[in-house]
């Protein structure tokens, strides 16, 4: 139980909510305190507001976005109130206001949250309308929240500045560990392969947003506030990380040809998947010891389990024969070597948590490290290029906007006590995706029925104002760390909050309830309404663009792979980049079809023909992946002819792909002509070893060349049936449109 509460409140999620739980609480205690309620309640009001804005980043970047954030709520908060008495200037402010706030998520994740403070503001601004002065005086004490709850997360940063990067290291070691043990199920004989690649692929999603927000913090606070040796260790850790990922997605092994050619040496493959599932476990560990902020104890026995695995290979060699066992002993090689390499990484991964990093371990790594990131600059160009309906920020915006005040006008109609409840269920669930809205819908609506009846039950036992109060603060701390991971509990948590809130002001608690529920549930029915019949955003029209960005990523990731081979040397920043947009691209993909999944029948079309080419893509830059990670760990050979004109081949299938994909269903489409490589796959396969022979001093340095040769060769023959397979998928797609 205690280790379950104590992981609990060591994550980030609760850090956050404790924040914002702590900038709101102590200024409504202060103020009550003094018989001034009220503007205990605007500071906290403030306070909450600003906390959206407060998402990962350096200090810089941290204070200016929740500054900006303060400024919107403030001014939209008085401007309501403003221009509240006087209708033919308040529409027309209200319908602008909030088309630009909705506008403004066209400039990445920080502004996308800024514009939720504004839109949130703005709907409980119409819920509280002030008069005369009080209107500058209630925007000062909502000023003074949104400053409050900078002050106090600058303090939580200062106390522990690195926590919430490690947190995250941590959560990035969790998923690294899901990826390895999913690999390691795939050596069971009955294992359903497509299932674990569809776990692989969500994973995949996951750790690209894991990835970025490290990236962001790392590197920006490096450059801003320099080294020290906790950016240095984590800076290891995250690099490690990335390879060993790299790693995993690059080495794919054919288990059914595996499991036929050892099927009489089943003890190989098991020492195999025992030691995918313990490199695993060695990453849960450090992991959990980084959560739970212990120091880090290594009790592994990896190299006893790479050297029981060395011992089955040398048994099988003895038993069989040498000239029998020539190709088996080649495949477990690679095998062996690939679980070398993890193990390598793993063992720099337990260094960075046992001993002091020194600067110039991590100038290597360091290094162009600013092209990594996702450049920050807000152009007027953005906002212009967005306003078309071919948008779909435009398009949502346009929702938004309307669908509030269709809110407005349909609260007033039917007298609804609280009208900006309705506003704020529409800002909170209405989302750009149908999906996601209707999910979100359907949680809110859960979360506030159940949240009411519990807190009304609580309030028809308990009457002690002061037990009240502190299951209210209880509440909105839940309700504030479930809120992101799982909304349907956050919902719930955060409604016993308000009706417990006002269960100490006013005597009607079971009116509240009542209006909570019918107002969440009107507002719901129209954000749902609103993503249906509003210039919905059908996920169908943009899978494809997705499709054939990670196509293009692909290609290009290929492109430096070819180069690095045939030049050699160090790898290029070029090289990097062109691997990390690969990753992210296949991740953006999925997300896609994902997303497309929750929408109704009728809109997912194609669906099997885009999970194919979603499905292929993935085994492409698996494939790629596989090819760049061998070439940059081994000492390989120059490249042959046939490498170039394979990898030419397969390039020129994807660039053809993409033109095909951009073309129309009325568009005549050339029929397909496959490239002819047979030739060239006879000479990788026997003039290469040849040559290896011939050029070979030892017996030793001969199998090292044909290893290199064998796995080249395995690489291509998958990449050009892979590109042959994106070319057909892609034309079935537009010729079935």
């Amino acid at each position: 139980m205690f280790k379950s509460v104590q992981k609990f409140t060591t994550q980030t999620n609760f850090t956050n909510a404790l924040k914002v739980t702590v900038a709101a609480v102590i200024p409504v205690i202060v103020f009550a305190s003094l018989d001034l309620f009220k503007i205990g309640f605007s500071f906290a009001l403030g306070a909450i507001l600003t906390y959206p804005s407060d998402i990962p980043s350096n200090l810089k970047h941290k204070i200016n976005g929740i500054l900006v954030a303060i400024l919107i709520i403030v001014v939209s908060a008085v401007l309501v109130s403003v221009l509240y008495p006087f209708p033919y200037l308040f529409y027309p402010f209200l319908a602008v206001a909030l088309f630009f706030l909705s506008m403004i998520s066209v400039y990445g994740q920080r502004a996308t949250m800024v514009s939720f403070s504004g839109l949130l503001s703005i709907a409980l601004a119409i819920g509280h309308v002030q008069e005369g002065i009080s209107i500058w005086i209630n925007g000062g004490y909502i000023l003074g929240g949104g400053i409050f709850y900078l002050l106090v997360s600058l303090v939580f940063y200062k106390i522990r500045p690195y926590r919430y990067v490690e947190l995250q290291i941590a959560e990035c070691l969790k998923l690294t560990s899901k990826y390895l043990k999913l690999r390691g199920d795939l050596w069971d004989v009955n294992a359903s392969r497509e299932t674990i690649i569809k776990g692989q692929l969500l994973l995949q999603v996951e750790l690209n947003t894991t990835h970025e927000n490290i990236r962001e913090i790392l590197i920006r606070n490096r450059s801003t506030s320099g080294s020290s040796n906790q950016n240095r260790k984590m800076l290891i850790v995250f690099t490690s990380l990335v390879e060993i990922l790299e790693l995993a997605l690059s080495t794919s092994f054919n288990h059914e040809k595996f499991n036929k050619k050892f099927s009489t040496y089943p003890k190989i493959l098991k020492n195999y998947q025992n030691l995918a599932y313990n490199l695993a476990g060695t990453l849960k560990r450090i992991s959990i010891s980084i959560q739970d902020n212990k120091k880090y104890i290594s009790t592994h026995q990896l190299f006893n389990d790479l050297e029981a695995l060395e011992a089955a290979i040398i048994k099988y060699q003895e038993s069989e024969g040498s000239k029998d066992t020539q190709e088996g002993v080649l495949m477990l090689s690679n095998m062996r070597d690939y679980v070398e390499r993890q193990i390598e990484k793993i063992k720099i991964l337990e260094r960075a948590f046992t001993a002091k990093i020194e600067i110039q371990e991590t100038k290597p790594l360091e290094k162009d490290l600013e092209k990594f990131l996702t450049p920050l600059y807000y152009p007027w160009s953005t906002f212009q290029n967005n306003l078309s309906l071919s948008s779909t920020i435009f398009r949502h915006s346009l929702r938004l906007t309307l669908t509030i005040l269709a809110g407005i006008v349909i609260g007033n109609l039917i007298s609804v006590e609280k009208v900006y409840w309705i506003l704020l269920t529409i800002v909170v669930i209405l989302r750009p995706g149908y999906g996601l809205t209707k999910e979100r819908s359907y949680q809110r609506i859960f979360g506030t029925v159940l949240g009411g009846l519990i807190a009304f039950g609580i309030i028809s036992v308990v009457h002690n104002p002061y037990a009240i109060s502190t299951f209210a603060i209880i509440s909105m701390l839940l309700g504030f760390t479930f809120t992101q991971t799982n909304y349907k509990v956050g919902a719930t948590f955060v409604t016993i909050y308000v009706v417990f809130i006002y269960a100490m002001l006013t005597p009607n608690v079971r009116d509240v309830v009542q209006f909570r529920v019918m107002d969440t549930f009107v507002g719901a029915v129209l954000a749902f309404s609103a993503n249906y019949f509003l210039w919905p955003s059908w996920e169908f029209l943009n899978v494809r663009v997705f499709l054939k960005k990670s196509i293009k990523a692909n290609y290009h990731y290929l492109k430096e792979i070819s180069v690095f081979y045939n030049k050699k040397g160090e790898v290029t920043t070029s090289y990097k980049i062109a691997r990390k947009f690969a990753f992210i691209e296949i991740g953006n993909l999925m997300n896609s079809f994902q997303r497309m999944t929750q929408e109704p029948k009728s809109k997912q079309k194609q669906l099997p023909q885009l999970y194919k080419l979603v499905e292929l893509n993935y085994s492409l830059v698996s494939s790629s992946a596989s090819l760049g990670t061998y070439i940059q760990t081994h000492k390989t050979t120059k490249a042959s002819e046939a490498f170039n004109v394979v990898v030419d081949a397969v390039l020129k299938n994807l660039n053809v792909a993409m033109d095909t994909l951009n073309a129309s269903a009325k568009e005549p489409i050339e029929p397909y002509q496959k490239i002819d490589l047979e030739v060239r796959f006879t000479e990788l396969k026997n003039i290469r070893a040849k040559e290896i022979k011939e050029n070979s001093a030892t017996e030793i340095e001969f199998q090292q060349k044909m290893q290199e040769a064998q796995l080249v060769i395995e690489q291509l023959i998958w990449l050009i049936n892979l590109s042959e397979s994106i070319l057909k998928a892609s034309r079935k797609l537009v010729q079935t449109d």
